[in-house]
């Protein structure tokens, strides 16, 4: 008869919601850095894989673990650059300083430190009751198309400015027309809200393209309305 062997080692339990949340925690978002030098994003599409196309960082973010990512309005976020893998609409390849027309596939290491020292000057106690950590403002122009959730027309409004809450969101600061308002309209101003606590629906577009749907380019309209109803 055989003798079944026990072993003496406790079992080993391993708490899948703590590792859940330090990884969402590693990678949430702890400090903005604006992008003021002109370094752009570049990116492919699938209907021209030999062309690339630019777009200008708007800022530069840290993580909880140490990871630095360029940031770009892309579609209805705020996203980090190495993250667009569509080739409908775009595949990240790299950055680029237009100045010197180099090409990186990384941070440039002077953001890398730039937030480094900022996020161990500013280390905030987590918090998941979203306070606002930061504000930054707006330096490319880019424009949000809100859909209201009362299913009114669509409104094109200039992003003012960004501001990081200490759960990792950033959100879009749209101004309301119906509050007092005092110009140049500012990051902090009583008169912004966050777009995504009003509008069910939110687009980022950069500034050239905001004025062609003001100008109501046939071309541009026509590719809007396929993007919202493909969306």
């Amino acid at each position: 008869m055989s003798q079944v062997m026990s072993s003496s080692r406790p079992a080993i339990i391993i708490d899948m919601a703590a590792m859940r949340e330090r990884l969402r925690a590693s990678r949430r978002i702890v400090r903005l850095a604006p992008e003021l030098d002109g370094l752009e994003m570049l990116y492919r599409l699938s209907t021209d894989e030999e062309a690339l196309y630019a777009m200008p960082v708007l800022a530069w973010a840290i993580r909880g673990n140490g990871e630095v990512v360029g940031m770009v309005p892309w579609l209805n976020t705020l996203r980090p650059c190495h993250e667009l893998d569509d080739p409908e609409h775009g595949c990240f390849v790299g950055y680029r300083d237009p100045e010197t027309e180099e090409l990186l596939d990384s941070p440039p290491t002077h953001k890398l430190q730039e937030l480094e020292h900022a996020a161990a000057y500013f280390d905030y106690e987590p918090c998941e009751e979203g306070i606002a950590l930061q504000l930054l403002p707006d330096t490319q122009g880019t424009h949000a198309l809100c859909y209201e959730e009362d299913e009114g027309p669509w409104q094109l409004k200039q992003v003012h400015g960004w501001q990081l809450r200490s759960d990792g969101r950033i959100e879009a600061l749209l101004l309301d027309e119906s509050l007092p308002i005092q110009t140049p309209v500012l990051p902090g101003d009583d008169c912004l809200y966050a777009a995504e606590e009003r509008h069910r629906t939110v687009y980022f577009f950069q500034r050239a393209i905001a004025n062609r749907i003001r100008e109501q380019d046939p071309e541009t309209l026509e590719a809007l309305a396929m993007m919202v109803e493909i969306a």
